[in-house]
């Protein structure tokens, strides 16, 4: 594995300054193979007349940039939680990512226009074997660092280096199209230089808004991933005296450190003190053996109680009727002189056509059907209820 090459012996990626150290050095790697194909590229272009060469030089120039901009994020990245960042600095990696995807569209505009001019001005390049063999061995660069960027970023989970390997991916295909063109040039005749760079430019502002919105997505809060909501379910269930949770949010600065929160259901005659302290060990679990910090909230719930089983029981059937995907949760029955309340909360889809207020309406048209002597005290959420 690439990183295996910057690690020593008995560290471990989940060393937030040994990961940091890896990005970096991965960055520094590519900026100095990337200085090199821009430099052979430049020459070759600017001796052949070849725009498509030459501004695929520029476009490995641009590449150096985006290479700094990383290893900058990877080195913010790495900083420690301060008064102003109590969180820590880890989504310096989606800004880096962000800023390398502003360049690969710029890179994308220049290249176009410059294309546009060489279809209109109708002059050909110069067919040069140095241009051949340059782009041949860019080619090959490219490829190992797209492979080398694209594990990397698996191993460290890094949007910057994702983004890294998606724009080497870029350049191994606009390099091949410019290398097919003055192939197909020098053999028939037909002077495809402008129309190469037109295609390349397209292919590169592609990656460049993939990028972009992969990244900006991550910065706006994208929703966690099924497979960490899934083991964080399993893993709190699997304590003794939890009954379910509900209301789970979890906050990403970072992929080597996540925040969370939960709402954990326990029997409402469990001992204040046992409750305090099942938190406790659940919240401690996760601080030695994952990398999320969980904080926990409490639920009593009412159980063996036959009148409030049967309206728990009426009221998540009325539920699921109206939407099957409707989470009922917080059930409680406070009773009154005259009537009794249900006070209970509903988590509905962010999909859902219907508004919380129209949701909460038809529930309690719903449940007065039933006949019972109830008021309804409803509070409905749009949350994720995978």
């Amino acid at each position: 594995m690439p990183d295996k090459l910057f690690l020593k012996k008995g560290e471990a990626l989940s060393d937030a300054r040994v990961r940091e150290r890896c990005g970096r050095r991965a960055g520094i790697l590519c900026i100095v193979l990337n200085t090199l194909l821009a430099a052979a590229k430049i020459v070759a272009g600017a001796l052949t007349g070849a725009v498509s060469v030459l501004a695929d030089g520029m476009n490995n120039l641009t590449d150096c940039g985006s290479n700094v901009v990383s290893v900058i994020g990877f080195k913010m990245s790495g900083k420690p939680a301060d008064k102003e960042h109590p969180f820590g600095h880890q989504r310096a990696e989606s800004v880096a990512a962000t800023l390398i995807a502003v360049i690969i569209l710029a890179v994308a505009v220049e290249l176009a226009v410059q294309s546009v001019q060489k279809i209109l001005a109708a002059e050909a390049g110069e067919y040069s074997l140095l241009a051949v063999i340059v782009l041949g061995a860019s080619v090959l660069v490219k490829l190992f660092m797209f492979a080398f960027n694209r594990a990397l970023a698996v191993r460290l989970h890094s949007d910057a280096l994702r983004a890294t390997a998606a724009d080497s991916l870029s350049d191994t295909v606009a390099t091949a199209v410019v290398l097919a063109a003055l192939l197909v040039s020098r053999y028939t005749g037909v002077d495809l230089d402008g129309w190469a760079g037109v295609a390349v430019a397209a292919f590169i502002a592609y990656t460049g808004i993939s990028v972009l919105r992969e990244t900006v997505s991550r910065l706006l809060g994208k929703a966690p991933d099924p497979e960490t909501v899934a083991s964080i379910r399993e893993r709190v269930c699997g304590f003794a005296g939890v009954h379910g949770l509900h209301d789970l949010a979890v906050h990403s600065y970072g992929e080597s450190r996540l925040y969370a929160t939960v709402h954990v259901e326990v029997d409402a005659r469990m001992a204040l003190t046992d409750a305090h302290d099942l938190a406790d060990r659940i919240e401690k679990d996760f601080a030695e053996h994952t990398n999320i910090a969980l904080t926990v909230h409490i639920d009593p719930l009412v159980l063996n109680d036959p009148r409030v089983d049967r309206l728990r029981g009426e009221t998540e059937r009325i539920a699921a009727e109206i939407d099957p995907a409707f989470r009922v949760h917080d059930f409680r029955v406070v009773g009154g002189q005259t009537h009794s309340n249900l006070v209970f909360e509903v988590a509905i889809p962010f999909d859902c056509k219907m508004s919380p207020a129209a949701v909460r309406q038809e529930l309690a048209d719903r449940i007065a059907l039933t006949g019972e002597n109830v008021d309804v005290v409803a509070t409905v959420e749009r949350q994720d209820v995978t």
